[in-house]
C-alpha cells in the first residue's frame, strides 16, 4: 500500500517562527545522527521517518558525516524521501552540514570553500534532492578566514542548491562576525544550532543574547544530553544502551550523573511529565529557542517527546530545584559537555 500521511498531523504539534524569517519550524524536530544509519535496522528508521510526520514533524536535521558509517544517514533518508515522501517535499523542511571529517586529504575537513561545497554536492546525491532546505557550517574553522566560509554559504544559496544558510556551534563573537558577512551578502543567517541542555549552558553566556538581537532562530542539539536527562539511567545500565557501548557517551559519565538524574526526576515528577519531557520543555521555555533536536530510536520515544509540548512553563520554584539539581554534580568531575 503507498504510504498516506495523517490528514491530521498539523494539528498535532505547534510551530515557531525562526527568528526574523518567513519560516516556521516544529517546536520539536527529529535528528537522524543516530539510529539511521547502515548499522541500524532500515525499516524501522523508516517508521520512525514516516511516524514523525503523521505527527506533524516536517523538520529532518542531517550532517554528511551521520551514520554510521558516515554519509549512510543521508542516503537511508534519501531512500525514504524518494520511496514514500516525494509527493510532499514541499512540506518538508530538509537540513544538513559539513564541517566535521568526512573523507581523507586536506579537502574533506572543517570550513573551506572546496570542502562546503564538494560537501553539499555529495549530500545532495546521497538523499537524491535537487535542494536542501538549510545547509550549515558545521563548526568555525580557524585556519579559514570566516569570509570564505560564509561566502561559500552564500553561493550554495544562490546556486539553489539551498534555501538557507544556518551556523552550528559558532559562539557569540563568531555569530556576530558570520551573520553581518551573511547580511552583507545578501543572505541572512537562518537559524543557529548550538548544544544546550541542563548540564551545559554555554548558550546562555551570551549566544542567545546575541541570536534575540541579530533575529537568528536557535535549534539546539543534544536537549536529554545523549539520554542523560531521561528515565533510561535512573536505576542502572540497559542492556543495548549508548552508555553501554562507550562510543560517545561513557557509562562512567552517566554513573557520576545518576544522583543528579534522580534529584531532577523528582522535580518531573511533581510537574506530571517524565525526566525527558521536562527535559525538552526546559529547553524550549527559552525565547531564543525556535525548536528543540532530539533524537529518537522508537515511536514510544517520539510521541512521549512530542507530550512535552503541552507544558513549556516553569515557576520559580521549580527553576531553583532543577538548578540545586544540576549544581549537585562536581564539575571537575562531570566530564565534557554532552
Amino acid at each position: 500500500m503507498p504510504y498516506l500521511p495523517d490528514a491530521r498531523r498539523y494539528e498535532k504539534i505547534s510551530h515557531a517562527r525562526s527568528g526574523r524569517s518567513g519560516l516556521l519550524l516544529p517546536r520539536l524536530s527529529l535528528g537522524l545522527w543516530h539510529n539511521f544509519g547502515d548499522e541500524n535496522n532500515r525499516n524501522e528508521a523508516r517508521e520512525l521517518i514516516l511516524g514523525a510526520f503523521d505527527r506533524g514533524i516536517t523538520h529532518f536535521d542531517l550532517a554528511n558525516n551521520y551514520g554510521p558509517p558516515p554519509g549512510s544517514a543521508e542516503t537511508n533518508f534519501g531512500k525514504v524521501l524518494q520511496q514514500n515522501l516525494t509527493a510532499y517535499r514541499d512540506e518538508l523542511i530538509i537540513s544538513t552540514k559539513a564541517g566535521y571529517p568526512m573523507w581523507p586529504g586536506p579537502y574533506g575537513d572543517w570550513g573551506s570553500r572546496k570542502y562546503l561545497l564538494a560537501s553539499l554536492d555529495q549530500s545532495l546525491k546521497r538523499m537524491q534532492l535537487d535542494y536542501v532546505d538549510i545547509f550549515y557550517s558545521h563548526r568555525p574553522d580557524p585556519h579559514t578566514p570566516l569570509e570564505e566560509t560564509m561566502g561559500a554559504l552564500v553561493q550554495a544559496v544562490r546556486s539553489g542548491k539551498a534555501l538557507y544558510a544556518g551556523l552550528s556551534n559558532y559562539g557569540p563573537e563568531q555569530t556576530t562576525a558570520a551573520a553581518k558577512i551573511l547580511h552583507e551578502l545578501g543572505t541572512p543567517c537562518l537559524i543557529h544550532q548550538p548544544r544546550y541542555n541542563m548540564i551545559d549552558r554555554k548558550p546562555e553566556q551570551g549566544l542567545f543574547a546575541v541570536l534575540e538581537k541579530e533575529g537568528i532562530g536557535c535549534i539546539t542539539f543534544s536537549p536529554l544530553a545523549q539520554g542523560i536527562l531521561s528515565e533510561r539511567y535512573l536505576d542502572g545500565m540497559p542492556e543495548g544502551s549508548r552508555a553501554t557501548r562507550n562510543i560517545f557517551l561513557k557509562s562512567e559519565t552517566v554513573q557520576r550523573h545518576r544522583p543528579m538524574i534522580q534529584r531532577l526526576q523528582a522535580t518531573a515528577s511533581a510537574r506530571g511529565q517524565t525526566l525527558a519531557q521536562m527535559a525538552l520543555a526546559w529547553v524550549l521555555r527559552q525565547p531564543a529557542v525556535t525548536s528543540v533536536l532530539p533524537g529518537a530510536s522508537s515511536m514510544k520515544q517520539i510521541e512521549s517527546n512530542l507530550a512535552a509540548l503541552q507544558n513549556t512553563k516553569f515557576s520559580a520554584e521549580e527553576l531553583a530545584a532543577i538548578d540545586a539539581a544540576v549544581a549537585g554534580v562536581d564539575a571537575a568531575k562531570a566530564g565534557p559537555p554532552i
